[in-house]
C-alpha cells in the first residue's frame, strides 16, 4: 500500500507521530505547506492518504485543506489523526472525534486521536496565554488536571498509532 502522511505541527508532537506513522507504513511524509504546492494528480499515486494535525478547541488544526478534498479521494483509504494534550482515555476524546467528519465523510474516512503533550517553549505567544488561562480555570475544577496542563510534558507513544495502522491495513 502506497501511503502519504501530510501533517502540520505547532510544537513537534504531530510531526513526531507523522514520522512514526510514515516509517511504520514505509510511506511518504510531507508538511501541509508542501502538500498544498502539489497538483491534484500527485495524490492519485497513493492508496492511502492521511492527515495529522494538532488539537485545539475540539478541532484538528488546518484540516480544512484535507477535508475539502475527501470527496474526490473516495476510492482510497482516508484517515485523519489529531494529536492533543489529553490522554487517550479522556472521556472527551470520542466526543470530539465524532464531530470532525460529516455523516457522508464517515462512510469512507476515519478519525483517530493520539495523546501528545504540551511544549510551552514551542507555542506561539497567543497559545501560551490561552493555555495559561485554561490551566488556571482547570486548577479550580480539577486541581490535578490543572497542574498537569500548567507546564510542559510529553506523553506521546507510537503505540497510539496502532488503531490507525490497523484501519489502513484492513482490506476494503
Amino acid at each position: 500500500m502506497k501511503s502519504l502522511v501530510v501533517y502540520t505541527s505547532q510544537t513537534g508532537f504531530t510531526e513526531q507521530y507523522a514520522t512514526w506513522l510514515s516509517e511504520k507504513l514505509n510511506g511518504q511524509i510531507m508538511t501541509l505547506d508542501e502538500a498544498k504546492g502539489r497538483v491534484s494528480a500527485f495524490f492519485e499515486n497513493f492508496d492511502a492518504l492521511i492527515y495529522g494535525g494538532w488539537a485545539m478547541a475540539g478541532k484538528i488544526q488546518k484540516a480544512d485543506w484535507f477535508l475539502e478534498r475527501l470527496d474526490g479521494w473516495k476510492g482510497k483509504k482516508l484517515a485523519l489523526f489529531m494529536v492533543g494534550a489529553s490522554p487517550n482515555e479522556s472521556p472527551d476524546v470520542p466526543v470530539v472525534l465524532e464531530q470532525i467528519l460529516d455523516e457522508n465523510q464517515k462512510q469512507y474516512a476515519r478519525v483517530f486521536y493520539c495523546q501528545g503533550g504540551l511544549n510551552y517553549d514551542k507555542m506561539s505567544l497567543l497559545n501560551k496565554i490561552v493555555m495559561k488561562i485554561f490551566a488556571g480555570v482547570m486548577k479550580k475544577k480539577n486541581p490535578e488536571a490543572g497542574e498537569m496542563v500548567s507546564k510542559s510534558y510529553n506523553i506521546a507513544d507510537p503505540k497510539y498509532l496502532d488503531p490507525l495502522i490497523a484501519y489502513l491495513k484492513e482490506v476494503k
